[in-house]
């Protein structure tokens, strides 16, 4: 693993209330006068209202305006091959949106402003686009936005299992972090330390404000930013990924509902941290402060299905050593679905 020569962190970043109302003033100060606007399909009122408003309010011109549905490559292809001559592509909404507006800021090498309305992923300031490429999932290389404007009030206002996914995709920094080094113990792949503290920090500056509050919510909204960057600083998805992700991303091919990104990676980060030997008291007692665990458990996992995933999950992502690869730990995570209390209430 090489560290990039060039890192290309946020310029603008504002996390506070009331900034989504900011956001042409953000855009003007960067002369940015006509740009391309990528909303999520369905944006609950009155967010689109606002957006035009702020736009409006400083004469930044939405030459185009486009409603994000879809998140396949082709769309996305579609989109920028359309695009208007503009100097700046800003997403607001959800992971898709954001995602597709990355991607076409990344082709067109201009400029990308995310505006999330909700915290349930570190995407929004991540160096790759979630998109689906022939049906299959798929994480493609992009740039971090130049800016990064995330409204606390709005976030706050979001469906609460959206933050809730936040949480959970948050954790699993312990167990990506824990991954690595065991990588590195194995089979010597280098670890950034830097990229690791990062990310390890960024959890501790949460877990000392764990309460889904106006401070908390910040702190939730800063700490996955910097998972973002730390993943740009290393050029890698280690500090924020490992085998709790790989899990998730087998549940999203074969379970017959799959959830929330974060829901699944918070409930196998607790799994894989009990096979790891280390972080899986902190992980629980973030999940029982949020209100992480009640909430999958009033929607539980189908623990056949988990199995399922455990098994397809280190052939998931090539040459990815992760405590997966160490040994056959499904007998473990029988024993753990079984008899960890936390785990029987989630998955059944």
């Amino acid at each position: 693993m090489i560290r990039p020569t060039q890192i290309a962190i946020p310029t603008l970043v504002r996390v506070k209330d009331g900034a989504l109302d900011r956001l042409g003033l953000y855009l003007a100060r960067g002369g940015h006068r006509r740009v391309a606007v990528l909303v999520s399909k369905g944006l609950a009122a009155p967010l689109p209202d606002r957006v035009t408003a702020a736009l409006n309010a400083h004469a930044v011109e939405p030459a185009a305006w486009i409603e994000v549905a879809d998140n396949d490559i082709e769309s996305a292809a579609r989109l920028f091959a359309e695009l208007p001559k503009v100097s700046s592509v800003v997403g607001v909404g959800g992971g898709k949106a954001l995602d597709v507006a990355k991607y076409v800021g990344f082709l067109g090498r201009l400029p990308y402003y995310a505006a999330p309305t909700s915290l349930s992923n570190d995407g929004f300031c991540s160096p790759q686009s979630s998109l689906t490429v022939r049906g299959k999932r798929r994480s493609l290389p992009a740039t971090l936005p130049f800016g990064v404007v995330i409204d606390t009030a709005v976030c706050r206002e979001a469906p609460r299992l959206l933050t809730l996914s936040g949480v959970g995709d948050l954790v699993a920094k312990y167990t990506a972090v824990a991954d690595w080094k065991l990588a590195f113990a194995a089979v010597g792949e280098p670890v950034d330390d830097f990229a690791a503290l990062m990310s390890d920090g960024s959890i501790h500056a949460f877990q000392s404000h764990p309460v889904l509050d106006a401070h908390g919510v910040r702190l939730l909204a800063t700490a996955l930013l910097m998972n973002g960057v730390a993943m740009e600083v290393c050029g890698s998805s280690r500090p924020a990924s490992g085998s709790e992700h790989l899990i998730s991303h087998a549940l999203d091919a074969t379970a017959a509902r799959p959830r929330l990104h974060g829901l699944q990676v918070g409930v196998a980060s607790y799994l894989i941290a009990l096979l790891q030997g280390e972080n899986a008291d902190r992980i629980a007692a973030l999940f029982e402060a949020t209100g992480f665990w009640d909430a999958v458990a009033a929607d539980p996992f189908d623990q056949a299905e988990w199995l399922a995933a455990v098994r397809a999950a280190p052939a998931v992502k090539e040459n990815f050593y992760t405590v997966l690869s160490s040994r056959d730990v499904l007998p473990e995570v029988e024993r753990h679905l079984a008899d960890d209390p936390r785990l029987a209430r989630c998955v059944r």
